[in-house]
């Protein structure tokens, strides 16, 4: 299971460190997957849970939502998420139905859903969440994973660039070969 840890999670959710620790350790409304060791220490969140932190800041500055009272509907959420594949999510809407009601649903289905529901569509939050944690996204046919998922990778500003080393026509090291037994 991947973690990533408060910085990363504040960058894949857009919230600020001062309201992620507010939802995650303070009010609990999302708890951390790995609370934070002690003062100053990061705590880990697995994909379930900063697609949660998502759908919740949807849920706050879209539809102007208190998320409190919402509580119990963020556990069924994580507990159900925990039981479904990342790449089984794709292609699919969540509908919110009231309480602690929610289902997942085809995009194409849903406008034929019977009862009242926020609808929230996945396709932006998994594409983040895949570059972010380095997870698969479905292939050409569907329910096929990518072979070689692509990893988002930083290079600081600061660091040195070193160039391939050159290989001298009369450098003694480079023309001894070792053989094996």
């Amino acid at each position: 299971m991947r973690f990533v840890t408060t910085p990363d999670a504040t960058q894949l959710t857009g919230l600020s460190t001062a309201t992620l620790r507010e939802w995650t350790s303070r009010r609990a409304l999302i708890p951390a997957d790995v609370p934070p060791k002690g003062k100053g220490s990061p705590a880990g969140f697995t994909w379930q849970t900063v697609l949660l932190l998502r759908v919740a800041v949807t849920l706050r500055d879209r539809f102007h939502l208190e998320l409190q009272p919402h509580r119990t509907l963020f556990a069924s959420l994580k507990t159900g998420l925990r039981r479904t594949s990342f790449i089984a999510l794709w292609g699919k809407t969540l509908a919110l139905q009231g309480g602690d009601d929610w289902t997942l649903v085809d995009e194409a289905e849903t406008l034929q859903l019977n009862n009242d529901a926020v609808i929230i569509r996945l396709q932006t939050h998994l594409e983040a969440l895949s570059v972010g944690f380095a997870l698969p996204r479905p292939g050409p046919s569907s329910g096929q994973l990518e072979l070689f998922p692509a990893r988002s990778i930083e290079q600081s500003a600061n660091a040195p660039v070193v160039p391939a080393a050159r290989k001298r026509q009369g450098d003694p090291i480079a023309t001894i070969r070792r053989r094996s037994a």
